[in-house]
């Protein structure tokens, strides 16, 4: 079975681990999956990940986190689609919920944050939003 969107499929894996109450959710990993683990991790999203091995494919690890029992992460949504990517300027970078979202965005030099790409003064594909 060929996926044609892995990043859609691991945003969908993580929004329903959190409506399920799961601990933790298991992905096929990839750089960008681990990059992108790497931003929910570092703005609080999520608790922690880990690579892990399994029958030599590798499998990513989030560990989800909670407050007063109800997910950190309200909202998960992919933007840029295989069939439809959604390029922006720097200037053109929304704000996610007033600056209290993060939008993830892929730039030439790695992806990040809205705020670090502003700061940077970096477009690119405007990959996924997250509050």
């Amino acid at each position: 079975m060929s996926m044609t969107d892995p990043v859609a499929d691991m945003l969908t894996r993580i929004r329903n681990a959190c409506q399920a109450g799961h601990k933790r959710v298991d992905i096929p990993t990839s750089k960008l999956k681990g990059e992108l683990a790497r931003l929910l991790k570092d703005n609080h999203y999520i608790a922690d990940f880990k690579h892990l091995e399994d029958d030599g494919r590798g499998v990513l690890r989030l560990y989800l986190k909670y407050h007063n029992e109800l997910p950190v992460i309200r909202e998960l949504r992919r933007v840029s689609t295989p069939g439809l990517r959604r390029y922006v300027k720097c200037r053109e970078i929304p704000r996610v919920k007033n600056g209290l979202g993060i939008a993830i965005v892929s730039t030439p030099k790695g992806l990040m944050t809205d705020r670090d790409a502003r700061t940077h003064n970096l477009g690119g594909e405007l990959v996924a939003v997250v509050w």
